[in-house]
């Protein structure tokens, strides 16, 4: 039962993944395709920690803290960006 709900949990992760980078590159203006990126890196999250309850393995469960840091820093220094045209002040 876990594995087909895995499966069936995967691929429509991997669809939402789809759907935000059409949204990235077809984005009609820059934020837009900033909460494109930020919905990206969420999914990808999700990703991971499905792949790590595929395979019963921890670390993919760090990684996933990574990248969930890692977006969080990167989204905020582009929206600094957009908003003032300078990330450090």
């Amino acid at each position: 039962m876990l594995d087909a709900a895995l499966y069936i949990t995967l691929t429509l992760v991997v669809l939402a993944l789809l759907m935000n980078l059409f949204r990235l590159t077809v984005g009609p203006d820059m934020p837009d395709r900033v909460l494109a990126l930020d919905t990206m890196y969420v999914n990808s999250i999700a990703l991971i920690v499905l792949l790590g309850l595929w395979l019963n393995s921890k670390t993919y469960f760090e990684s996933a803290l990574l990248i969930a840091m890692l977006g969080f820093i990167s989204t905020v220094a582009v929206c600094k960006y957009i908003l003032r045209g300078d990330i450090i002040e």
